[in-house]
């Protein structure tokens, strides 16, 4: 820096010192430019408050957003292109009621409802994710960019205006000591700066318009969103009526108790013929086979990163979410994490 900027910050730093603490006046700015300032300032708070509330709306579990954040950070920083979504609830729930309606049968009318219920809520869950990605292009991209560029903007010319203010005034009330052109300089600084950032405070305050709209997308997008929810939910509601109705005309059947000692009368028949089988599966005989996806580890694996599930190789994991095309998600001793597709060898995979 020069002398002459050094000079400078140093009335500057000398004013602001005699206001703070000496009590002085300092040159006092119109009630309308003021009520301008008011507003921006209100203005800037709002929109980095309505960012961050906005996230939460549509992202409202706070540990699946820290471990999101952190998913996509370590996938830029290995180069992956493709990103992690926000893990919706009306999805995980629908995976639920899919599995075990599955496990359940066509022959179950709570199995066959499950499922009904289970698509419905992936359905809800598609219809979530394009309210996050219509509310992030509509609403969120043009607050961000509102306060990356127009409130950054007038923040600066503000904060240029107040340190030529002090300068002004440092200059002013030494009249006589400072040579003329010095504060004719210094007032015409002022004015430019006090110009400027008027200038751009008003544009924007007047231009609110745009606010308004973004505002209105949001309420757009809402609506779309509960509308289609409540399309899938009538559809869904129709199908378990059907379910209810086809249940209740369903002939009842008797429940007929077997004899454990016919039982036992047809395996001595069959042991002192010509063929014997046992209904019971041998115990200790090989490894247990797991009714649940999981997958069994192919390699040690050392976790780097918070939120990664470390293992040994031949470990049985508990699969509970693929992330994306490189990790999975998992769950080993009472434990979940993250861990590479390429360190195991699913064993039964995920619905």
């Amino acid at each position: 820096m020069s002398v002459a900027g050094l000079k400078k910050q140093f009335h500057k730093a000398s004013q602001l010192f005699s206001e703070k603490i000496s009590g002085a006046e300092g040159t006092k700015l119109d009630e309308d430019f003021l009520e301008m300032e008011r507003k921006i300032e209100v203005t800037n708070k709002s929109v980095f408050e309505l960012l961050s509330r906005t996230t939460e709306y549509l992202q409202p579990n706070p540990a699946s957003r820290a471990r999101l954040n952190m998913l996509n950070t370590v996938s830029k920083i290995r180069g992956q292109v493709k990103t992690t979504g926000y893990p919706q609830t009306e999805g995980l729930l629908g995976d639920c009621m899919l599995r075990y309606g599955h496990e359940l049968g066509d022959q179950s009318v709570f199995g066959c409802a499950l499922a009904d219920m289970g698509e419905a809520m992936r359905q809800m869950a598609d219809v979530k994710d394009s309210l996050d990605i219509n509310v992030k292009q509509n609403f969120i991209d043009p607050l961000q960019n509102l306060q990356d560029k127009d409130l950054r903007e007038i923040t600066h010319h503000l904060k240029k205006l107040e340190g030529r203010r002090l300068d002004f005034d440092y200059k002013k009330k030494r009249q006589g000591k400072i040579a003329d052109e010095e504060i004719r300089q210094a007032v015409e600084k002022f004015e430019e700066s006090r110009e400027l950032a008027e200038r751009s405070m008003f544009n924007f305050l007047e231009n609110d318009v745009e606010q308004v709209s973004q505002l209105a997308a949001l309420v757009e997008a809402a609506r779309a969103y509960h509308r289609q929810s409540s399309d899938i939910l009538e559809e869904l509601r129709g199908q378990l009526q059907k379910r209810i109705s086809m249940a209740s005309r369903r002939p009842k059947r008797d429940f007929k108790p077997k004899s454990i000692r016919s039982s036992l009368d047809t395996v001595d028949r069959q042991h002192n013929g010509l063929s014997y089988r046992s209904s019971v599966k041998p115990s200790g005989t090989g490894p247990e086979v797991l009714d649940q996806p999981c997958c069994r580890s192919l390699y040690d694996f050392e976790p780097e990163n918070e939120g990664e599930l470390g293992f040994k190789e031949g470990a049985i994991i508990i699969l509970t979410n693929r992330i994306d095309d490189n990790w999975y998600e998992g769950m080993i001793h009472g434990e979940s994490g993250f861990f590479p597709v390429s360190y195991v060898d699913v064993l039964v995979p995920l619905p």
